[in-house]
């Protein structure tokens, strides 16, 4: 996989994923940014999410299962010093329709233990919880 980024003005820059997406990113304003584009660590929040949201659809279509509604919110903890790496990622799988708690917790886990590449490319903690037609499952799959 390879891509080219270019710098776009004081501290942006730009460019077209290997897949063909064309993908902005900036710094906020008060550290010389325009805020013309998402910040690169919420680039990567959203990368690990997306990982493991694409994993679990997967799984659970190979299970004959597929949610009515399938949400994410995901909270990421940084060091306080640099290089402010995150030090932890919560993700909360929001989940409705007819899914068997025990192959929705089986799809999490093998995608958070497995197959995301995303988040095994991470130096931090990657929890999980859950919640199928609002009902909260295990706080820590």
């Amino acid at each position: 996989m390879k891509t080219t980024i270019k710098w776009t003005d004081p501290m942006g820059f730009s460019g077209t994923t290997p897949s063909g997406h064309e993908l902005k990113m900036d710094a906020a304003p008060e550290v010389g940014g325009q805020n013309t584009g998402a910040r690169p660590t919420e680039l990567l929040l959203y990368a690990v999410a997306g990982c493991t949201g694409i994993d679990i659809i997967s799984i659970l279509k190979k299970m004959r299962l597929e949610p009515s509604n399938f949400a994410m919110d995901v909270e990421g903890e940084r060091a306080d010093d640099h290089p402010k790496r995150f030090t932890a990622i919560h993700i909360h799988y929001a989940l409705d329709g007819e899914l068997p708690e025990d192959k929705v917790v089986r799809a999490i886990k093998l995608s958070k233990d497995k197959y995301c590449s995303v988040a095994h490319s991470l130096n931090a903690e990657i929890t999980a919880s859950y919640s199928i037609n609002g009902k909260e499952g295990e706080q820590d799959v």
